[in-house]
Order: structure tokens, then C-alpha cells, then sequence
């Protein structure tokens, strides 16, 4: 299987990259399903976005899958036309305009998971427009098995004349609505979330109330719609068997250390499958990992025919946080010493874990070994192994719970 990857701003670009993923999918302005994620790329990002992942031999997927009204169509042109300029592997679509569209300009196309195909002539109706389709998230894995068997028995191809190719969410948010086609946030806030500005009002606390008595309905969470996250760590090996070519990792909206590390463990992953490494130790272990960073609690989603789990808690269920310590201010190459500006009040110690975030740098983790700081000239110093950047930013790793000793900062 392919690992395709988020990414929603440099550092999470060049995180990806370093972990291993064999795509990225990424959108920009307000065309694409996280255009309210507070990093969105712009249009001249493209050209920039795609030079560093063909520069590592990763490719490129540039989302155009919002709701399209007809004042977006000179914008979701001139995204389509910048795709083919800056060689873009392929765009994720949703709307019939940016799908004709790709295909007036001889770009490939992926159809989103927004248009819920959820069965093989579907499914067979859209191959003469695009090579792939991200299926519905609620599909079991014995459904994905039987819509494949069928594109092989069919020997069913897209336009490019390859065999047509199923992508699933593999791991990350997963939405209440039927494959995301929501209007709760349009209704309430005007926020429309099929045109990328959901306010993700579901994920909020609710009283229900009867109001001709008063009464209010009790259940045993308050919040009723809000889903735990989709991973298929546990059981990556059925999701193979069923066909899926690509695996995508949801989190454009997320941290890039998330992003560094649910790609790097996927990466593990499908290369213990490769290998015959795969076990249930393992499995653990990556689990254990990826409970680190920004998580609403884990599930199958309804790929096992399971009840869904939901969120138990309003926040992250994260195990760590990342208190920010200061800015990088060199770093020199032959010594591998980092020199660090420090925030008023900061503190780092030895043996602390830590991780430095940057544009160019993407996400480095390391431990502290040794530390000095040059009272005179209010800087901290310490070995970081790979390269850093000046402007890079240092955090130090909490364990959740324990009192930050650095402001109130996390993830």
C-alpha cells in the first residue's frame, strides 16, 4: 500500500517527506476541505510544494474538492492550471466542474470520499473520469474486498489507462456525517463544511431538552457527535488483503509533530507487513506512540462491522504536550550543537525530549544529553543531530497531567 500523507503547512510538508510517505496531499486558498486551517497554502505555494516532494521522489496531490459555486470557477481554473504547470501528479475532486476540468487538461484525478461512492457501478461510472476513488468511510472491509474483486475481474482502468485504484482513510478525524457531507456548520454559523470552513460544531457539548416538560435527556457522553479517530494500526493487514492501494492519513488541520509521527509509524507499518514483521507487539508499541500526539481516542471506524466508538473527552487525549522553549538562533554544523533563545521563564533540563519545528526542518525529535547556557549572552546550547534552521522553534515534551514549566503552552 501507498502512505499518502497530509500536509497543511511547510513543517508538516517536510515531516511527511522524512518519515517515509510515498504521497502528499495538500490544498490552497479556499477550494479545498481545510480552507479554514489557520496555515492554508496559497496558490504560489504549488510550485514550492511540489519541487520538495519530486525532489525526494514523492508525489503530489493537490485537493480542488470543495463544493464549487459558479464565482469559484476562475479560481478552481487557474488552480487546475497551475497543477499541470508545476507538474502536480494528480488533483482530488469533488465537484463535476473540477473533475471535467482535470480532464480537459489532461490531469489525472482522484474522486473524493465527498461523492460516497459506495458501490461497484458507481464506482465503474466514474473510472472513465478518474484513476482512483477514495471510497465512503462507510464501507466494511468485506465491501472494499468485493468492489475490488470486481475492478480485477473487469480488469477496470481509468483514463490514464492504468488499473483503476481504491484509496481508504487510513487513520485520523473521523466526521458524523455520511463521508463527511455535512450542513450542521452552514446552518448554525453560515460556515459551509462541503466548501472547507466546517466550525466543527459537532465536536461541541450539548444538553438535549424536552421542551414541553423540561426534561433533560441523559446519556453517558456529552458529546454525542463527536467520533473517535479512524486507525487501522491494528488490523493494517486486512486492509491490505481488501484491496486498498493508497492509505490516507487524515490531518491537514493537524501539528506537524503529529504529522512526523503517524506517518513515520504507518511507514513501520506496511514495511513489517512487507517484511513479515508484523505482530501484535508491534502493533502495541505503535499504538502506544501515536496515543503521544493529538488524538480524540482510537476505533475501527466501520471497517469491522463494529459499534463506532465516540470522544470521552471535549480535548486532545494526547499523552504528551509541547511547551514552547524559544527560537534557534544557529546552529553549528561540525560541532551538531544547536544555540537557542530562550522564552522568559523558560526552563530545559538533561534528560528532557524535545522538538524543534521549522519550515525547512519539518519536525526533529531528540532527547536532551547535555545542555550549557551562556548566562551572558541568555542562550542555551545542546547537541540536536540532524541540521536545524535560525527561526527554528524548540519545545520541550510534558507528559500530560504534569504541570508545564513553561507557561501554558501545548499541543
Amino acid at each position: 500500500m501507498e502512505i499518502l500523507a497530509p500536509a497543511g503547512c511547510m513543517p508538516s510538508l517536510q515531516a511527511a517527506l522524512d518519515a517515509g510517505a510515498d504521497a502528499i496531499f495538500f490544498g490552497v486558498a479556499q477550494l479545498n476541505m481545510r480552507a479554514k486551517a489557520r496555515r492554508t497554502f496559497q496558490p504560489n505555494d504549488i510550485a514550492e510544494v511540489t519541487r520538495r516532494a519530486h525532489a525526494v521522489g514523492v508525489q503530489v496531490n493537490l485537493c480542488v474538492n470543495t463544493l464549487l459555486y459558479d464565482h469559484d470557477l476562475r479560481l478552481a481554473d487557474r488552480l487546475l492550471d497551475l497543477a499541470v504547470e508545476n507538474g502536480v501528479d494528480a488533483v482530488i475532486v469533488a465537484d463535476v466542474a473540477a473533475m471535467t476540468g482535470a480532464r480537459d487538461r489532461g490531469l489525472e484525478a482522484h474522486l473524493s470520499t465527498q461523492l460516497s461512492v459506495s458501490n461497484y457501478r458507481s464506482f465503474r461510472f466514474y473510472s472513465q473520469w478518474v484513476d482512483r476513488i477514495v471510497l465512503a468511510r462507510e464501507l466494511s472491509l468485506p465491501m472494499v474486498k468485493r468492489l475490488h474483486d470486481q475492478v480485477l475481474a473487469d480488469d477496470l482502468r481509468g483514463p490514464s489507462g492504468r488499473p483503476m485504484e481504491i484509496e481508504c482513510f487510513g487513520h485520523g478525524a473521523l466526521c458524523i456525517a455520511v463521508s463527511g457531507r455535512c450542513g450542521m456548520s452552514l446552518y448554525t454559523d453560515n460556515a459551509s463544511g462541503n466548501r472547507g470552513a466546517c466550525t466543527q460544531n459537532c465536536r461541541r457539548e450539548y444538553i438535549v431538552t424536552d421542551k414541553q416538560t423540561g426534561v433533560q435527556l441523559e446519556v453517558d457522553n456529552h458529546l454525542i457527535m463527536s467520533p473517535n479517530d479512524i486507525s487501522t494500526i491494528g488490523f493494517l493487514d486486512q486492509v491490505a488483503e481488501a484491496g486498498v492501494a493508497v492509505l490516507k492519513l487524515e490531518g491537514r488541520g493537524r501539528s506537524p509533530e503529529y504529522v512526523a509521527t503517524v506517518t513515520r509509524v504507518y511507514r513501520e507499518a506496511i514495511d513489517a507487513l512487507d517484511a513479515g514483521t508484523y505482530t501484535t507487539d508491534r502493533v502495541a508499541a505503535w499504538r502506544t506512540e501515536m496515543s503521544r500526539v493529538y488524538n480524540r481516542g482510537f476505533s475501527s471506524g466501520f471497517y469491522l462491522g463494529r459499534k463506532q466508538g465516540w470522544a470521552g473527552a471535549d480535548r486532545s487525549q494526547a499523552t504528551e504536550m509541547k511547551v514552547f522553549v524559544g527560537d534557534v538562533v544557529n546552529y553549528y554544523s561540525k560541532a551538531g550543537v544547536a544555540a537557542v533563545a530562550p522564552r522568559r521563564g523558560a526552563s530545559l533540563e538533561r534528560g528532557d525530549r524535545f522538538v524543534i519545528i521549522g519550515p525547512t526542518t519539518g519536525v526533529v525529535e531528540g532527547q536532551v544529553d547535555e545542555l550549557r547556557h551562556d548566562a551572558e549572552a541568555d542562550q542555551l546550547t545542546l547537541p540536536v543531530k540532524t541540521k536545524v534552521r535560525r527561526s527554528d522553534k524548540l519545545y520541550v515534551l510534558r507528559p500530560v497531567g504534569r504541570k508545564p514549566a513553561i507557561g501554558k503552552g501545548s499541543r
